[in-house]
């Protein structure tokens, strides 16, 4: 070859040799406390929610709901068959008659006696005066029965203590049921509440200020224009230190309006905890996946070739580490520090030491 030729062959290398710089856009590293995004399991629970059993003994003679009623408070949701007791007060008040018949005849001839005073021994008037007490005492237990026979009565009528709906009947008319065997269960419905097993190393990092999200359905889950929102702000009301140290976790009570909710439902909570200490951050956009799911990003570095001026950038890959999740800034675990320089636009086609140029 000659020289003429190898000197045109130089000539035309030039430009390739002096690639283009990649026109990109870079971003900071920053150290920041981020806000972690925690999901948790929960179920709704009434806030009130009872099994519903009778005050006394007795044959059930009326069930005046079902599975499902909604009831409010004071209705009245089961009898028991109370002819005996209706006799027994009966009875009860004509005693108490009977005892004020005594009582009043007592008086008038206590009243007597003392207006003949003169002609009568004084022990007779105390006699008299002590069956007037006598018969005051046997009045009073009189009335007294008389009140506990009502109150008997009264027990043979099963009324709801609270709103609610009826969520499971177990006794029908005919059986007899006895105090302390539930007949009914009663379910409010008013208001919810959630509950939530968190695990046990979060427990200094909430608070009853921490912001809380529940939600309903899975993203994946289509929703019609009836269906519940699918995320609904909640507040946190109590924090329960201990539940169960086998599972190393703790309940964490939240409140949430009850509209279009029933309990028993599962719902998931988002919890904001904001994080104790500084952490590297990075734009979403400046990562880099694989197949494999490794991270990396394209650093900005200048290049100390040594043959280009020193303020000549170029790209470098780093594989990095971050926290899974998709928090935008995306928290860094390992691979970067604070102020180096991140490529977030123009990443996609770059090669290890590719000449860059930052644009704004």
């Amino acid at each position: 070859m000659s020289a003429l030729h190898f000197c045109l062959l130089s000539i035309l290398a030039l430009p390739l040799l002096a690639q283009a710089a990649t026109p990109v856009t870079v971003a900071t590293v920053e150290m920041k406390q981020p806000v972690r995004e925690l999901l948790i399991n929960g179920t709704l629970a009434a806030d009130q929610a009872a099994r519903l059993s009778a005050s006394v003994s007795g044959l059930v003679n009326r069930v005046g709901v079902d599975i499902g009623d909604a009831v409010g408070a004071g209705d009245v949701l089961l009898e028991l068959d109370a002819e005996l007791n209706q006799l027994a007060l009966r009875q009860a008040q004509a005693s108490y008659r009977q005892q004020a018949a005594t009582l009043n005849d007592a008086k008038r001839r206590l009243t007597e006696a003392n207006s003949l005073s003169r002609s009568i021994a004084a022990s007779e008037i105390r006699s008299l005066e002590a069956e007037v007490e006598t018969s005051k005492a046997s009045l009073a237990a009189s009335q007294a029965e008389v009140l506990r026979q009502k109150a008997l009565l009264k027990r043979h009528t099963l009324s709801a203590p609270f709103a609610g709906v009826i969520s499971a009947k177990l006794t029908e008319v005919g059986e007899w049921v006895t105090p302390g065997t539930p007949v009914l269960e009663l379910v409010g419905s008013n208001t919810l509440h959630a509950d939530f097993a968190v695990p046990q190393r979060y427990f200094s990092q909430i608070s009853r200020e921490t912001p809380l999200t529940i939600r309903l359905e899975s993203a994946s889950t289509s929703r019609t224009d009836s269906a519940p929102q699918s995320e609904i702000p909640a507040e946190i009301t109590a924090i329960v230190p201990v539940n169960d140290p086998s599972a190393r976790t703790f309940v964490l009570r939240a409140s949430l309006p009850s509209q279009g909710l029933t309990a028993g439902m599962a719902v998931f909570g988002n919890l904001s905890i904001q994080s104790s200490s500084a952490e590297p951050v990075v734009p979403r956009d400046a990562l880099l996946r694989d197949v494999q799911g490794n991270v990396s990003v394209w650093l900005a570095v200048v290049n100390a070739d040594g043959n280009a001026d020193g303020d000549e950038l170029v790209a470098r890959r780093r594989a990095i580490k971050v926290r899974p999740g998709q928090s935008d800034p995306v928290i860094v675990l390992e691979g970067l520090r604070k102020g180096d320089k991140v490529v977030v636009r123009g990443n996609e086609g770059l090669r290890d030491g590719d000449r860059i140029q930052v644009t704004r």
